[in-house]
């Protein structure tokens, strides 16, 4: 990859997809807190989703950006190393294209225009073709090559006439013979390569040569300059003899005379590594030109640069389940996983640093850290992270809360400077307003896959101060859960509507067994697809358990 000797590499912090207030407001702060206690890799925090309206309050409260958006970490072409090799204009001559392959030990050279475009590419292959076109005498005038061209190709100089005047008819013509004889091959506009004769260069500007090419560097006469001069016939003088310039003048042709400019096979940095090895693996080109997000060349790659392939690394906070990791997570490196879940069905390539405990909230283990190494938090982290908190654990009310969880939300409200219920009463008033909101984006707030077997099931909780606004939710979410299920790939699905101040839960669900699984699990009957479970209000200790311990009952 395109790099500058001093760039760090990035390791992505980043949380679950359908992220909550904890995976957001965790990722950011313990993406800080090893920026702040390690050197060598940057990192950076992430999301894999789209921010719900709780989390945007938190954020715009405590003056923070949203993570960036990733919602895929398969390894792209700009994850391995792009051989940086500079592109070349069209009008650079076939002969300095083969120089710069054979100097830099390259097969192909891409060919761009002013603003880095690519406009074609040339190969060795097609320097072999342009070469080995040895009837090919008029191909300066096909390629509307100047005079300075040939002239560089030669190692000559322009002696008479105007070096930058391209030829437009013509051919290329040995004048080795007499005079007399130049008079049945030489036409008007031709190219004539002669010695110092001097009857021979006057006879081919009498016959309308446009250029004369003077082996060896033949002296050129008074006589001779002036009639050219006149005749609008230039002299180039080369120290080349006979036989190198008739070997080379051709490949003073410009490359775009023979460069391919269609169907050119390209890859943007972004291009996934699977894609490439497919295109690689049909064709027996050995680069490829890489472009960058605005379309400019950026480099090549060939097969070889795709067993230096540098997997993306990353930390994950608030999940340790593959079905609620960022797509792709099984072709990057697992670094660390910071979670208060329970262990779920994710595997890592190696060992990794792993912290998981019983607690309410990630941010209650990522504020642990902070203060056993010893680092001041800042009052916009320890905003965030008290907010997560209190998402959470429903302002303490949530049966996972334990006293560390409280403990560290007030300690960090300090912090802050702010008050705890306040601060809740705005949050939780933020985030449950679903007036002008679709349904994707109030089902999508807080939204996870769990697996038994071979059984997928999603479950969405909303929590809500209002009853207003909680019945707008389920009348919003009710006829949605069919398209849901099907657009996430699941065999049933739940959506728990929590109020924070009654401590209950209505839950509406979809799909073959659903119904039969939650009322066995609970013990309650269901009315128009819906439940009411007196006393939950947690998804992690209450309603996940319940569920696979009635399934694990068969």
């Amino acid at each position: 990859m395109k790099q500058n000797p001093t760039d760090k590499r990035k390791v992505m912090v980043i949380g679950h997809r359908n992220p909550d207030t904890d995976s957001i407001c965790s990722a950011i702060a313990y993406a800080n807190l090893k920026n702040l206690t390690t050197t060598g890799p940057v990192y950076v925090p992430c999301r894999a989703g789209e921010p719900n309206q709780e989390i945007a309050y938190v954020l715009n409260r405590f003056g923070l950006e949203p993570p960036r958006r990733c919602l895929d970490v398969s390894p792209q072409v700009q994850d391995i190393d792009v051989r940086m090799v500079d592109s070349v204009d069209g009008e650079t001559t076939m002969r300095h294209a083969w120089e710069i392959m054979r100097d830099i030990d390259a097969s192909t050279l891409s060919v761009t225009d002013k603003e880095g475009h690519l406009t074609g590419i040339i190969s060795l292959t097609d320097v072999a073709t342009a070469n080995m076109d040895v009837e090919g005498t008029g191909v300066l005038a096909e390629a509307n090559t100047s005079y300075d061209q040939i002239a560089r190709t030669l190692n000559g100089t322009v002696l008479i006439g105007d070096g930058s005047v391209r030829m437009d008819k013509g051919k290329i013509v040995i004048g080795a013979s007499s005079p007399e004889s130049l008079e049945s091959i030489v036409q008007e506009g031709d190219i004539v390569i002669l010695a110092n004769r001097y009857e021979t260069q006057f006879c081919a500007i009498e016959l309308g040569a446009a250029c004369l090419v003077l082996c060896l560097d033949a002296p050129v006469s008074r006589t001779i300059a002036k009639l050219a001069a006149d005749r609008g016939c230039t002299i180039i003088s080369t120290p080349c003899n006979t036989y190198e310039v008739a070997r080379l003048i051709n490949q003073s042709a410009p490359l775009r005379h023979y460069m391919v400019r269609d169907n050119l096979l390209t890859f943007s940095l972004t291009t996934p590594i699977e894609e490439v090895q497919k295109v690689m693996g049909k064709v027996r080109h050995q680069y490829f030109p890489v472009l960058d997000a605005k379309g400019r060349y950026y480099g090549m790659i060939s097969r070889r640069n795709l067993l230096n392939l540098r997997r993306k690394q990353l930390i994950l906070v608030d999940h340790n389940e593959k079905t609620q990791a960022v797509d792709g997570f099984e072709q990057a490196e697992i670094l660390e996983i910071i979670d208060h879940h329970r262990l779920g069905n994710l595997e890592t390539s190696g060992p990794v640093y792993f912290r998981n405990q019983p607690v309410g909230c990630t941010a209650t283990i990522v504020y642990q850290m902070y203060t056993e190494q010893g680092v001041e938090i800042a009052p916009n982290i320890a905003g965030i992270l008290c907010s997560a908190i209190l998402s959470d654990t429903l302002m303490f009310r949530s049966p996972t809360c334990t006293p560390m969880d409280e403990g560290a939300a007030r300690a960090l409200a300090r912090i802050a400077g702010v008050e705890v219920e306040q601060l809740a009463a705005e949050m939780f008033e933020a985030g449950e307003n679903v007036d002008g909101r679709t349904e994707v984006e109030v089902f999508q707030q807080d939204f996870k896959v769990f697996t038994n077997g071979d059984l997928h099931f999603g479950v969405g909780q909303g929590s809500y101060v209002s009853d207003k606004n909680r019945d707008k939710a389920k009348a919003l979410l009710g006829p949605f859960l069919p398209e849901a299920m099907h657009s996430e790939h699941v065999q049933m699905m739940f959506y728990m509507f929590t109020s924070v101040l009654d401590e209950s839960t209505d839950v509406l669900f979809y799909g073959k067994g659903a119904e039969e699984l939650i009322t066995s699990a609970f013990g309650v009957k269901a009315e128009n697809g819906m439940v009411t479970l007196p006393g939950v209000i947690s998804r992690k200790k209450q309603f996940i358990p319940a569920l696979l311990n009635r399934l694990q009952q068969g």
